[in-house]
């Protein structure tokens, strides 16, 4: 039976439909494909997008990186009142030398009336003293010992006399060590700089060898202090510490700090993990003032308090991304800004503790109600920020529950700031000997600074005991009353 010309054209049909059936697979393929692409593109977007916004007030960059064109963070009203010491504020004057401590006096006695020219005499039970200071010239104090050689007319063996005890063996003393030491560490000068000063203001002569030898002996002489006050530091009943980037030899590190409420102590390590974090602050004890950094979890939750600053930067970031994650980070703003309110006025005494917490209870339970809405948020960022800090409460509260405990990390970031400006000055460190050294004077700075002790006395005093080989002076020898801290439970 002849082939029906019907079925030539069903069968041309047929062909024809499952050619465009494989066009629109491949049709819907690509789509998909480029569906994929453009989500992919748009998160890329977005993720730059909210790189190029991050500045100090919503990432842990440095107000520095803001530029000029920044805003402020809290941009105040304006007061209407003039720049200054406001009327009624207390005056702050420079104390009148008393007569024996005088190097001149001159007296000035008016001959004749400055209106009329009328001659004038007698004397002014209370003149005017008006004190003049000037700088005296200062000049080295060159002490030279002259050690005679004699010879025994025995065993005929050459003897020469031996310098004293305390005396040293470079030509350098205790308080041209203890000088170098202050500048290189509490002024930021390079070894260089140091030279041309001690030049300038002493008239003293020295080398840059001789200057990186002055600070080796100076680290060494303030090595047992510095290890006495980091032992201290791990025993506080509070503790803040922070972290920042370092140099040495070229290669990167970083600057940790521990602050109490009497000693500083700083620590130079070429990681950030939770083993140098461990060496700084030694076993849990006592609560913890951090940022959210994952080296400090080992720290129990309940005894460690997140930095509030640091928090709303993160909800900051929140807001910023637009949409749910905007909503929900505008409200955990405003908890947060109610929260300092009322933390002000306790730190001013005119909210009492009994009554913060009682406010507190609401503002936690809506803080965490809060950041559960965001743990489910479409924005993955701000789902997992919120599924951390939910994860971690227990550290957002520890404040309320322990008095003496502050709800920000500001004290060791300011602290930490001297550092900063070190790294800037001399991009770090270039041996173990100069980050030892750093990390010692700096120690001895911020400690002596906390308990207004001068600095340059201290450095004097150690470099001594070092040359009598006698015991260092303490940097807890004047520490202020220790701070009465009740942890909660």
């Amino acid at each position: 039976m002849a082939r029906d010309w019907r079925d030539d054209r069903i069968a041309e049909l047929e062909a024809i439909v499952a050619d465009r059936d494989a066009a629109l697979v491949a049709r819907d393929a690509r789509i998909a494909a480029l569906e994929a692409q453009v989500s992919a593109l748009l998160a890329r977007v977005s993720a730059l997008e909210e790189r190029l916004r991050q500045s100090s007030q919503n990432s842990s960059k440095p107000p520095s990186s803001d530029g000029p064109a920044k805003p402020s963070k809290r941009q105040r009203k304006k007061s209407g009142r003039k720049r200054g010491g406001q009327p009624g504020h207390a005056r702050h004057e420079r104390p009148v030398v008393p007569p024996e401590k005088v190097s001149e006096r001159i007296v000035l006695k008016p001959s004749h009336c400055e209106k009329c020219e009328t001659r004038v005499s007698g004397d002014d039970p209370e003149p005017v003293r008006h004190q003049v200071f000037e700088l005296p010239k200062v000049e080295p104090i060159v002490k030279e010992y002259v050690r005679h050689t004699r010879t025994c007319g025995r065993c005929h063996h050459v003897t020469r006399a031996p310098l004293p005890e305390g005396v040293p063996t470079r030509i350098f003393g205790s308080s041209v060590t203890a000088t170098i030491a202050l500048l290189m560490g509490t002024y930021r000068q390079s070894k260089r700089q140091v030279a041309e000063m001690l030049l300038d203001l002493y008239d003293l002569p020295i080398s840059v060898g001789a200057v990186i030898d002055c600070q080796r002996e100076a680290s060494a002489a303030i090595a047992a202090p510095v290890e006495e006050a980091r032992v201290a530091a791990q025993s506080a009943p509070v503790k803040h510490a922070d972290e920042t980037g370092w140099r040495e030899a070229g290669k990167r590190a970083w600057l940790w700090t521990l602050v109490t409420s009497s000693v500083t102590v700083f620590l130079i390590a070429r990681g950030r993990g939770e083993d140098v974090a461990r060496r700084l602050l030694g076993v849990v004890a006592g609560v913890l003032v951090s940022d959210r950094h994952g080296a400090y979890n080992f720290w129990n939750a309940r005894l460690r308090q997140f930095c509030w600053a640091h928090l709303i930067r993160d909800f900051t970031a929140i807001k910023e991304r637009g949409g749910s994650a905007g909503v929900t980070g505008s409200l955990l703003l405003e908890e947060a800004e109610r929260m300092f309110a009322w933390w002000y006025r306790v730190r001013d005494g005119t909210l009492s503790r009994s009554s913060f917490k009682i406010y507190m209870r609401s503002l936690q339970a809506r803080v965490e109600a809060l950041l559960t809405q965001g743990a489910h948020d479409s924005n993955l960022k701000t789902a997992r920020t919120c599924a951390k800090l939910l994860k971690a409460k227990a550290s957002l509260w520890t404040f309320v529950r322990n008095e003496g405990v502050e709800p920000t990390n500001n004290v060791a970031e300011r602290t930490v700031r001297h550092g900063v400006l070190c790294r800037k000055l001399s991009s770090g460190t270039q041996s173990e000997h100069g980050s030892r050294f750093i990390e010692r004077i700096l120690t001895v700075h911020a400690t002596l600074r906390q308990q207004g002790r001068r600095v340059l006395p201290f450095l004097t005093e150690a470099c001594e005991a070092r040359l009598r080989r006698a015991a260092p002076p303490s940097l807890l020898s004047h520490t202020p009353k220790k701070q009465n801290l009740r942890l909660a439970a």
